[in-house]
């Protein structure tokens, strides 16, 4: 049968109204939810937890068992190992899009992100996960993302079963004083930080908003940085098994991390301003300068030193010297028969600490020009530079009539030694520094000198030295710290 236009017109028209019709009564058959909303979509559920891989050492390293460890308990779950530089000898990762390679130090080649690990990781949570950890449960990662989400830590730690296990440990961290001291945690398991192997978790932003989060070492750096926001850790009841295959096995190897570590920890200390490191038990360890080094700040332009504007005071390897150097000086001139006293802001500081300000740069003393004749190295020191069989260099100052004491060559912290002369009962000079306290005063002040307590020994001061300080400064001196010049900065803030 030949078929028309027409019957093909009429053809399609029937079937075009049967599907509306089945359309419009599929349609009503649908909840209205899902009619207004459209389809359902059931919500994704990956990964809550990056493991982030830092602490580790390119020429020996279980890396690669630690990171099929974990992609054993869960193969979607994103992995990062961070370095600086590419490791070498290579690393042998998988090659899949769940496990990267972050490159931190900037490249020529790369765009900036690359060099910003917060580029790597996408979840809600990182697990710092040090080399030497196997990963043996699934559960693990996400029984510490509970425990950080029931605490109000900011941060939980699971130790790693080694030789070095995690402990608790309280710390404060002074950026004004140069310092950060360890000492017992009194509220473990909650704490300022863990020292030892641990896995440590925290959310990414607040990783990403520390200041330098994947700075090496990495437990030292972060917990410095959380540790002076007042963070604390939670050390967990849970434990990470060890490598089978432990890195660091060979003599050789422990030898060259622990020298490679150990500079990584002075550059990062020095770089954070970190001077002094204080342990329990009352180990020190120094990090700023030092009789063969220049000192911590360069030259002080208006009294005013440049750490002062940084919110901070003077550094303790820099006190530390100034001490030595007044020590030392102090015995050369007694010895010598030279009579001395502790001037300006050094008599200040005896009178309020028993010690050096702390934010002073200095120390000052007074002493009788006709004794200068009995030292031997102030004798010299009119002639030019003298270096002492102890290092300290003795000369007279650029700046005025005046002798200087720096603590070496290569250190310029120093004593300022004031020559002056009595007239007709009043200690004068011949010339004089543009300072408040370089004034004349009454030589009674030295008749008799006293003993007072000054750096760590006994140092000789003028009589009724609260009189003599307000004489040189103002009333009430003693009982109302300013910094040496508070028309540039003033320690009130005003």
């Amino acid at each position: 049968m030949r078929l028309t236009r027409c019957w093909a017109a009429l053809a399609a028209a029937i079937i075009l109204n049967l599907l509306v019709f089945f359309y419009v009564s599929w349609l009503q058959h649908q909840p209205r939810n899902s009619r207004a909303r459209g389809p359902r979509r059931t919500p994704a559920t990956g990964p809550r937890v990056t493991v982030l891989i830092r602490e580790f050492e390119a020429f020996d390293n279980a890396v690669p068992e630690l990171v099929d460890s974990f992609l054993q308990q869960d193969p979607a779950l994103p992995v990062v190992v961070a370095a600086d530089t590419l490791p070498y000898p290579p690393l042998a990762l998988p090659r899949i899009p769940n496990v990267r390679l972050a490159l931190l130090q900037p490249a020529l080649d790369r765009p900036a992100a690359a060099s910003r690990p917060e580029t790597y990781v996408a979840t809600e949570f990182v697990a710092l996960v040090p080399d030497g950890v196997r990963a043996e449960s699934p559960t693990h990662l996400e029984r510490m993302v509970e425990a950080l989400r029931g605490s109000s830590a900011r941060l939980v730690a699971a130790p790693v079963a080694t030789a070095n296990p995690a402990r608790c440990l309280a710390l404060n961290v002074s950026l004004r004083e140069w310092t950060a001291r360890y000492g017992p945690a009194p509220g473990a398991p909650r704490c300022d930080a863990v020292d030892g192997d641990a896995v440590l978790l925290l959310r990414s932003r607040d990783l990403f908003n520390l200041s330098v989060p994947l700075a090496r070492p990495l437990a030292t750096s972060l917990f410095l940085q959380t540790a002076l926001r007042g963070w604390t850790v939670q050390l967990l009841d849970l434990t990470f098994a060890a490598a089978r295959q432990p890195p660091l096995a060979t003599a050789h190897a422990r030898w060259k991390a622990d020298r490679e570590g150990r500079s990584r920890r002075a550059a990062l200390l020095r770089a954070l301003g970190i001077r002094l490191v204080s342990w329990e038990g009352g180990r020190i360890e120094w990090f700023g300068c030092s009789k063969e080094s220049a000192r911590c700040f360069g030259t002080v332009a208006g009294d005013t030193p440049s750490y002062l504007y940084e919110g901070r005071w003077t550094p303790p390897c820099c006190l530390r010297a100034l001490r030595e150097t007044a020590r030392y000086v102090v015995g050369v001139l007694e010895a010598a028969g030279v009579r001395y006293w502790l001037e300006g802001g050094s008599l200040l500081g005896a009178a309020r600490h028993g010690d050096i300000i702390p934010w002073d740069y200095d120390v000052d003393l007074g002493i009788y020009l006709e004794d200068v004749g009995n030292c031997e190295q102030l004798r010299g020191a009119e002639a030019g530079s003298v270096v002492d069989e102890r290092g300290f260099v003795w000369e007279k100052a650029v700046e005025g009539d005046f002798f200087r004491v720096q603590f070496s060559e290569s250190n310029h912290l120093h004593v300022d030694l004031w020559p002056f002369y009595p007239r007709n009962g009043v200690m004068t000079k011949d010339t004089w520094l543009d300072h408040r306290q370089d004034v004349e005063f009454p030589e009674h002040f030295l008749q008799p000198l006293v003993p007072l307590p000054f750096a760590g020994f006994m140092a000789q001061a003028p009589n009724n030295y609260r009189r003599f300080l307000e004489l040189k400064f103002g009333p009430g001196v003693i009982e109302n710290p300013e910094y040496p010049n508070p028309a540039l900065l003033s320690l009130t803030g005003g």
